[in-house]
């Protein structure tokens, strides 16, 4: 049901991994956490929590390796070489990661995808829908927050790479209707728990939320109770929870 699939990349300039699980279904394109790598979706249970989707064909996952050590997360970088590496990784996404998915599922159809992740996961699964709609027609982001400024301190520094991608500079002054119009046809889940470590994660899911709602794009913010805290136990409820009402 699972494979390890490792290959050199020109855009990124080195090896890139991903892992695949599922043998029917839905393609489902999973973030890592910031920081992390291709191998954490299933280290920390959560292939196990999707088990009975991925069994039943109705999604295939694919989890692909993380930069953030070279991008937003590389503090002896300057933000302009941090955006750099990012939108290299990103290229990697589009032009080498998306054609390998459409070539292992057989399928070429637009939108046909659904993006998500837990924590700084969260945070990509959003910024590549919000910059890619064309490409994903649903969105699962767990317990993120949505703008640069959490991860590094830019000291006012804005370029195009640092603008593009912190959905809460673009995303308010966002007026082209093709990109709306596509955010409106869409399912976007924002949820975040309400407990521990949860704090900042709670204060931009409620931004983000009102962000789209001022911009007339239906979404679902679910807000979890007290007692849910920013951890894998609880994103191993969430997902397939999501998932499911996301398939249905």
């Amino acid at each position: 049901m699972s494979g390890h699939h490792k290959w050199y990349s020109q855009r990124l300039g080195q090896d890139f991994e991903l892992k695949s699980y599922g043998h029917a279904g839905k393609p489902v394109l999973v973030f890592p956490s910031m920081g992390g790598r291709f191998f954490d979706f299933e280290n920390f249970g959560m292939i196990e929590a999707c088990r009975g989707l991925l069994e039943a064909g109705k999604v295939r996952l694919f989890a692909v390796d993380g930069r953030d050590w070279e991008s937003w997360k590389n503090e002896g970088a300057h933000p302009a070489e941090r955006g750099r590496r990012h939108a290299a990784w990103e290229a990697c996404l589009l032009y080498e990661v998306l054609p390998f998915i459409g070539s292992t599922t057989g399928s070429s159809a637009p939108r046909g995808m659904i993006v998500t992740g837990c924590s700084g996961g969260a945070f990509h699964a959003a910024n590549f829908f919000f910059r890619h709609p064309d490409l994903c027609d649903a969105m699962i982001s767990l317990s993120g927050v949505y703008s640069l400024e959490q991860y590094l301190p830019l000291g006012g520094y804005c370029d195009d790479n640092v603008y593009y991608n912190d959905p809460l500079r673009y995303l308010p002054g966002l007026s082209n209707d093709w990109f709306l119009d596509l955010y409106r046809r869409s399912r976007i889940i924002v949820c975040v728990g309400q407990g521990a470590w949860e704090d900042i994660c709670l204060a931009e899911s409620r931004r983000l939320s009102e962000v789209l709602t001022a911009k007339g794009v239906p979404h679902w913010l679910d807000l979890w109770g007290q007692d849910v805290n920013h951890d894998w136990p609880w994103w191993r409820r969430q997902l397939p929870y999501f998932l499911g009402h996301v398939l249905s």
